[in-house]
């Protein structure tokens, strides 16, 4: 016998990871160059030199020893003072070191995080549209998870529903910006609201409402687009963060969680997170990317390809007649589906060789995502195709 939860998680991948495996099939059969596929999140632009300099730096100047041995359980102390010292230079934040958790990336930074603060029966409010494995994390640790739909004119909080979902069991909300699977970046107004509600609320409950700021997007922004620091704007603030995105490393798992220290009982807060990651089977984050953060803070890869990308798709995509917010972060466009069903628009598409997530998965029902983190050429060469699918449903009306 196994654990019957965890079988049909493993025997039924992701829609993106489905749709993933479906464009490796297909471009196996037709080419790859053939095949528009915008369904997985994964940077096409190279990392900074200064990775690769830094990780061979260390390989050629360290000795090998306890350049591959373990770290602290919750990462090497001189990184996570850089961090600290970074993060406190770059945001004008109070910022303890020893509050400061390093991680196999920003999907251990979560489970970890809700390992740390859930219990079975308590409620995660999830910002919709939301990443869809939220909603895995959360339910396995027994909570559970509670869509609430922002605004689909803006994707920013509505704040009346805010308030109408949370209840005695709320325990957290996951707060995304900017967003996958929209691009949307909270504005400072929307954050002082939400803080505003959960400071209400968990003055209501009489216990902290903790507010999980999941941020591998930070620092893809677009012209002058703030993203503010939210442990500024609530105090019970854990900052999950990945160098994923940034440094186009999504394949190398390394990240942190870092506690607010004007958190209600902060201390005990990353004690939960220690023991959690020690529960969840994290001995260590990886040695070498530990190391190798220092080096590479504040740094990103040439994201001016995404906003060509940004810029390219979405101008296109709306004289086609399609729908859509002109996304201010990360790399995906979120578009209205040409019909009430996104997965039956999403099979349409697959006959123009368009391979586009539905967002039913996202809490967000008659939408696509489209990731752009793609070349520009292939961005080109999908417009005909974009226009083609466009038009095919324009010829039934």
């Amino acid at each position: 016998m196994v654990n019957e939860k965890m079988r049909g998680l493993g025997a039924c991948r992701s829609v993106i990871r489905e749709l993933f495996e479906y464009g490796k099939k297909r471009k196996a059969e037709i080419g790859a160059e053939n095949v528009f596929d915008f369904s997985i999140g994964n940077p096409s632009v190279p990392s900074p030199e200064a990775v690769n300099e830094t990780l061979v730096g260390l390989l050629r100047e360290r000795d090998a020893v306890s350049l591959h041995g373990y770290t602290s359980a919750q990462g090497d102390v001189g990184v996570r003072r850089a961090i600290a010292d970074y993060v406190a230079s770059t945001h004008g934040a109070t910022v303890d070191p020893d509050l400061i958790y390093l991680t196999v990336g920003a999907a251990a930074s979560l489970t970890v995080s809700l390992t740390a603060l859930l219990e079975a029966g308590d409620e995660v409010i999830l910002l919709a549209p939301f990443f869809p494995e939220y909603r895995v994390f959360v339910e396995r640790t027994g909570a559970v998870a509670v869509p609430v739909l922002c605004n689909t004119k803006t994707f920013q909080p509505d704040f009346e529903a805010l308030r109408a979902a949370i209840t005695k069991k709320t325990r957290a909300i996951i707060v995304n910006s900017p967003n996958n699977p929209t691009g949307a970046v909270l504005t400072r107004e929307s954050i002082e609201g939400i803080a505003k509600v959960l400071e209400e609320a968990s003055a209501a409950n009489g216990a902290p409402i903790y507010l999980i700021a999941d941020e591998p997007y930070r620092e893809l922004v677009y012209g002058d687009v703030e993203v503010p620091y939210l442990p500024h704007f609530y105090r019970n603030t854990l900052v999950c963060y990945s160098f994923s995105k940034s440094l186009s490393l999504p394949g190398e798992r390394i990240g942190y969680i870092l506690v607010s220290p004007q958190a209600d009982d902060a201390v005990a807060v990353y004690q939960a997170v220690c023991g959690a990651g020690r529960a969840l089977g994290f001995v260590c984050a990886p040695a070498l990317f530990q190391y190798m953060i220092p080096s590479v803070l504040g740094m990103t890869s040439d994201i001016s390809i995404y906003d060509r990308n940004r810029r390219l798709l979405y101008d296109a995509l709306t004289e086609y007649g399609y729908e859509a917010v002109k996304p201010d972060g990360a790399f995906y466009l979120f578009v209205k589906a040409l019909e009430e069903d996104a997965n039956a628009f999403c099979e349409r598409a697959k006959q123009y060789e368009l391979l586009l997530v539905p967002s039913d998965s996202f809490g967000c029902p008659g939408y696509v995502r489209i990731s752009y983190c793609v070349t520009t050429e292939q961005i080109q060469k999908s417009l005909p195709a974009f226009k083609r699918l466009a038009e095919s449903y324009q010829a039934e009306k």
